[in-house]
């Protein structure tokens, strides 16, 4: 077993009270909306769209809601087709979903019962979408996140930003304090719990922090994604993969995969 299946986020574990969890995601969707981190794979996701002829995003390992808000806007500007889409997650922070939700009018919604993203229902249609999530994989669970794609025959994009070196280690370790204590009133849907455990008892800071630094050592290079998406259909997919400079000089690294037979619609 090599360091990365070694090393944990607080995020993924089960008795991780939801409290915390939640507010971590809020966290990272407020800085990742606010940077616009994912603007520069928007033609991406677009493409996947057109190749699957899906009109219906179905977000697995949503989180808070990381950008996506801001992905259908710049979805928006960039393409002249309505796009609807459905955030899922293992633990569904079923507040800032509603939030989100009510702030566009519905045109995201959401589930609010547990998905699991290897085995997602058949009843979730479109192209599936992980932002800042494949990471969290084994190489193992991660075959099987894909492998439950291909055999729906459903598009799916993989996005995880950041750099993986030290430099990004350190940015995690001095910024994310600073930010935490600066932006956390502003922080949506509002939580009173929230401050108690940012300024009196800083278990929320302190979980981002561990959780980001352990992000980095985590994350696949583009060569790692294609040898895994090959693995699980290197004859009926057809699978991308590369990086995408954002915002800030952070990459984003991208795996995109669809069937090579064109389909009906999803």
């Amino acid at each position: 077993m090599n360091i990365k299946d070694r090393l944990f986020e607080f995020e993924d574990l089960d008795w991780f009270p939801d409290t915390i969890r939640e507010s971590m995601t809020d966290y990272l969707r407020y800085l990742i909306t606010t940077l616009n981190f994912y603007e520069p794979i928007i033609p991406l996701i677009i493409k996947g769209l057109k190749q699957t002829n899906s009109s219906q995003i179905v977000d697995l390992c949503s989180g808070g809601g990381g950008a996506i808000e801001q992905i259908q806007t710049n979805m928006e500007l960039q393409s002249d087709t309505e796009i609807k889409i459905i955030l899922t997650d293992k633990f569904p922070n079923k507040n800032a979903f509603e939030f989100i939700s009510s702030k566009t009018q519905g045109r995201i919604s959401f589930s609010d019962t547990s998905v699991d993203a290897s085995d997602v229902p058949v009843t979730l249609k479109g192209f599936r979408t992980i932002f800042s999530g494949f990471h969290h994989f084994n190489n193992q669970f991660a075959k099987s996140v894909l492998k439950n794609a291909v055999d729906a025959r459903c598009g799916i994009g993989i996005f995880d930003g950041g750099n993986k070196n030290i430099f990004a280690v350190l940015a995690v370790l001095i910024f994310h304090p600073i930010l935490f204590f600066v932006f956390t009133p502003f922080f949506k849907p509002f939580r009173f719990s929230r401050l108690l455990f940012t300024y009196l008892i800083p278990i929320i800071p302190i979980c981002t922090v561990w959780d980001g630094v352990v992000s980095i050592i985590r994350l696949y290079k583009p060569t790692d994604l294609l040898k895994i998406a090959r693995e699980v259909d290197n004859v009926n997919y057809f699978w991308e993969a590369g990086k995408k400079r954002s915002n800030l000089g952070l990459n984003v690294t991208y795996l995109i995969g669809y069937s090579l037979t064109k389909q009906s619609g999803q």
